[in-house]
């Protein structure tokens, strides 16, 4: 007796993806295809390359710079959704044992290939993820690390910090990117022990800080030492 030969609408209804499922797949097709290859070419290329049919694409995002943003909010904003905020905040440790954990796990999130790669060709190509990205690291990471280091130094805590102190929170914060871009882009020598290399660029940045501290006309009090 022949073996019943499968119905093929069954097998292509078992194949069927979710809308979300699709929307996810290009999404991380197109951060592949971004990061190996950059942001020129339209949206025919772009869908040929996913190998879908440009028409498909669109239903899922009317223009390449939709789904730009989903990318952007997929490999840039999500990972830092992880209650970083909150660990740089909690004065029950020591200041330099949260910023050494908030960067082990910043970097973690970061220190990719893919990730590295996206952010420099968008820069080379003028796009606004790095214009959102850089605000949002100095709005919601840079501005709360000055904010504990007032605090930590004696200072009255200002909403805004001032322009010297948000550039010595950059030199910390660029030179500890610049790391994972020697590493992964450059593929150069690093010191591998990178818990080692941001704890020694910690002791750089909060020695500088207190230095500005030492010179600020608002130090109100001693600095709080708090044992982490």
């Amino acid at each position: 007796m022949s073996r019943k030969e499968p119905d093929k609408r069954t097998t292509v209804r078992q194949r069927r993806r979710s809308p979300d499922d699709r929307r996810s797949e290009f999404v991380a097709k197109a951060t592949e295809f971004f990061s190996e290859e950059g942001f020129g070419g339209g949206t025919r290329a772009l869908a040929r390359k996913l190998g879908v049919t440009q028409p498909l694409l669109y239903r899922y995002f009317p223009s390449k710079d939709d789904l730009i943003k989903e990318v952007y909010r997929k490999v840039y904003l999500d990972p830092l959704e992880t209650g970083w905020e909150k660990l740089l905040s909690d004065r029950s440790r020591s200041l330099q044992a949260r910023l050494q954990e908030f960067y082990e796990a910043y970097t973690d999130a970061i220190f990719t290939r893919k990730w590295l790669r996206i952010y420099l060709y968008s820069g080379l190509k003028g796009l606004d993820i790095n214009r959102w990205y850089v605000g949002m690291v100095k709005d919601k990471i840079l501005t709360r690390i000055v904010r504990e280091c007032r605090h930590d130094a004696g200072l009255a805590v200002q909403s805004r910090p001032t322009a010297a102190e948000v550039e010595l929170a950059w030199v910390l914060h660029g030179g500890i990117f610049y790391y994972g871009v020697r590493k992964y882009i450059y593929e150069a020598p690093v010191l591998e022990n990178k818990a080692q290399m941001i704890r020694d660029a910690l002791d750089v940045f909060l020695a500088g800080f207190e230095r500005i501290a030492e010179e600020s006309a608002d130090r109100r009090r001693p600095p709080i030492k708090v044992v982490g």
